[in-house]
């Protein structure tokens, strides 16, 4: 499977974005799919998680209350709102066909990944 992330870009505080992620090369329906992100100097770290049937989805408590993560036939997204300075970041998209629910929040239970969008608030 190979994860495109897409939807970054520039926003002011306060704004909203919406990442998108896209699978090719085959369907990545039966993965579950979660994002994280990475600031300048700083360790990559979960952000939300959606499991593969949709029922069930996680958030970093940096984001929850501010973000969604939602997924359709072909894609992952994820809605952030309220964007502050510290959300600044390139945020991937990774994907793995059998995390368990206690894993979810780990980057080593994902076998796949996309190749990152940048997301820069400005104050």
């Amino acid at each position: 499977v190979q994860l495109q992330a897409s939807g970054g870009g520039w926003v002011q505080t306060g704004g909203s974005l919406r990442l998108s992620c896209a699978a090719s090369g085959r369907t990545f329906r039966s993965h579950s799919v979660a994002w994280f992100r990475q600031a300048p100097g700083q360790d990559r770290v979960f952000v939300a998680a959606i499991k593969w049937n949709s029922r069930h989805t996680y958030y970093a408590d940096s984001l929850k209350g501010r973000s969604t993560i939602s997924r359709d036939n072909a894609e992952v997204h994820l809605q952030m709102d309220s964007l502050r300075p510290e959300d600044t970041a390139v945020y991937y998209c990774a994907a793995d066909p059998s995390v368990i629910q206690s894993n979810l929040r780990s980057q080593s239970a994902y076998a796949y990944w996309g190749q990152g969008t940048q997301v820069t608030v400005s104050s």
